[in-house]
This record gives structure tokens, C-alpha cells and sequence, in this order.
């Protein structure tokens, strides 16, 4: 496996690239994907256009039961899509907070802010520059964390986990949607960083998500299988996240490899190679979109 410091590296690189892309809701293929995930199309009218990149792999707000006056956390913020909408649903006396480590996301993320949907800026939201282990916020200071397709991409998950813990309130939750695996990769694939950085060689057995949450102190853990089809990718051309093929190509397999930019663009020193391996392979014969929910005990560990 590639080492922890080029994973980030290139994450930090690649996911860069696509907030200076120009992707969003404004495209009919961004706007398909959002919703082959799980949002609705008046959520996405109702928060900044760029705000959506594609980069989706569920709706974690649709299931963490928002409450008024909640702080609420989004790990791997992007340009702010489930921020925004969890600053409606928590109202004018709750808090959105937006983490993420890639400058040009959080500089998008603020941008949006400051227009918001009508041009009227978000009051109610903050965004931080800083890696989802190491979160620049108090213990037990949210009620709620969320994340969208981010955490598999994390070198060290337990870490991730035990951050979340730490910064959750007692009787706090998580819903996250991400991506695991239904079975081993071949050796092939989960070695290779682009794989990685691309779509699933990060991600980790259901099972092995289950266990790491129940070590980190949570209870009443689910992690089960959306049943979303992980070819939707190919409804965005040029996609960088969970690199897409190219519109032209036929969606019959996600095959990173046949992206036409970003990332998976062909002639990369790091991804030679890669167009083989991946034509080889369907990624939902070996992973899936999860829906993530667990609690922290009102009683939890010190």
C-alpha cells in the first residue's frame, strides 16, 4: 500500500483540482449524481450551485435526524453541500462546521458561504482549514458529525474515529456515507495509489467498519449497504472524486482508468498502468455505498 503521506498528499493534490474545476449543480451530469445518492432536487436548489461537485456518495443529512439548535460537523466539507444543508435544518441557533484539508475547498467552501442561495451569505456555518484526525474544535463540543465519501480515503481511520468520539457531545451521533468493501480487492488494485485516491482501494471490509467504530466507544452501530449503484459516477464527465468514465463511455463498469481529466487523466506518472488493471474490473462486485450511524453513550468513557 502506498505510504500514509502520499495518500494525503495526493488527496490534498487531486480533490484541489476538482474545486478549481467548475463542476456543479449547474450541470444536468452533476446534478443526477447528487441525486442517484440520495438528494432531492429542491435541497439542491436551495444551497449554492457550487456548493455540489459530484463527489457525493450518499445524503448523510436525509438520515442524522437534525434538530433545531444542533451543532452539527461535516468531516471532508468539500465546497459545503451537506454544511449548507444542515444550517437549514438546524435554524439560526444551531452551527454547520465544515472540515476539510484542501485549501482550495475551503476557499470555495467560504466563497459559497458569503453569496449563499439569492446571493445572501449563510451566518449560520464556519468552515476550517485542518485534517478530519485532527479537528482545531472542543471535547464534547458537537451534537452530530457527518461525512460524505471521505473517511475511506483516510490513511488511519481509527484515528478518524477517536476524533469523532472526542469532539461528540455524550449522547451525540454519527451518520456518514461512505464507501466499504463487500469483499477483498485483488492485490493488484488495492496497491495501486490512484486506485486509492480514485474510488475504493482505501476502503475498508463492512464488518472491519463496524469494529473499528465499536473500539473507538460507540454503540448501536449499523453500517449497511444503500444498494446505490456506484456507476452513477459515469453521470459526470471528467470527474475527479470517484474518477468516472468519460460521458462516452458506456456506465456498464466504473472503470477509473477511462476518466478524461483530474486524476485518472491518462499519461499521469502514477497512474501508468492503471487503464488495464481497472477495465478488469466492476467496482460493485466489491464495494458498496454505506449508510454509517452509531451513538456515543450518554454515559460514554472519559
Amino acid at each position: 500500500m502506498p505510504k500514509s503521506n502520499e495518500i494525503v498528499n495526493v488527496v490534498r493534490e487531486k480533490y484541489g483540482a476538482v474545486a478549481s474545476g467548475g463542476l456543479s449543480s449547474d450541470d444536468a451530469g452533476v446534478r443526477a449524481l447528487a441525486e442517484a445518492f440520495g438528494y432531492r432536487s429542491d435541497e439542491l436548489a436551495s444551497i449554492p450551485a457550487e456548493a455540489n461537485m459530484g463527489l457525493s456518495c450518499g445524503n448523510p443529512t436525509a438520515y442524522a435526524n437534525l434538530k433545531v439548535g444542533e451543532v452539527v460537523v461535516d468531516l471532508g466539507c468539500g465546497g459545503g453541500l451537506d454544511v449548507f444543508l444542515a444550517a437549514q435544518k438546524v435554524g439560526p441557533n444551531g452551527k454547520a462546521i465544515g472540515i476539510d484539508m484542501t485549501p482550495e475547498m475551503i476557499a470555495l467552501a467560504r466563497r459559497n458561504a458569503a453569496r449563499g442561495p439569492g446571493g445572501k451569505p449563510v451566518e449560520n456555518v464556519e468552515f476550517h482549514l485542518a485534517a478530519i484526525d485532527k479537528m482545531p474544535l472542543g471535547d464534547a463540543s458537537a451534537d452530530v458529525i457527518v461525512s460524505n465519501c471521505v473517511i475511506y480515503l483516510a490513511p488511519d481511520k481509527t484515528a478518524v474515529f477517536r476524533e469523532i468520539y472526542r469532539v461528540l457531545k455524550p449522547g451525540g451521533r454519527v451518520a456518514v456515507s461512505d464507501i466499504a468493501l463487500k469483499k477483498p480487492l485483488p492485490p493488484e488494485m488495492a496497491k495501486d495509489i490512484m486506485a486509492y485516491v480514485g474510488c475504493i482501494a482505501g476502503a475498508v471490509l463492512i464488518e472491519d467498519y463496524r469494529t473499528v467504530l465499536a473500539d473507538a466507544g460507540f454503540d448501536e452501530v449499523v453500517v449497511s449497504d444503500s444498494g446505490s449503484d456506484l456507476n452513477a459516477y459515469a453521470k459526470v464527465e471528467n470527474q475527479s472524486g470517484c474518477c468516472s468514465p468519460a460521458m462516452s463511455k458506456p456506465a456498464t463498469s466504473l472503470t477509473i482508468a477511462d476518466a478524461g481529466g483530474g486524476c485518472c487523466a491518462p499519461g499521469s506518472s502514477v497512474h501508468a498502468g492503471l487503464s488495464d488493471l481497472l477495465t478488469r474490473y466492476d467496482v460493485n462486485e466489491y464495494a458498496a455505498s454505506v449508510k454509517v450511524f452509531a451513538l456515543k453513550s450518554k454515559a460514554a468513557r472519559s
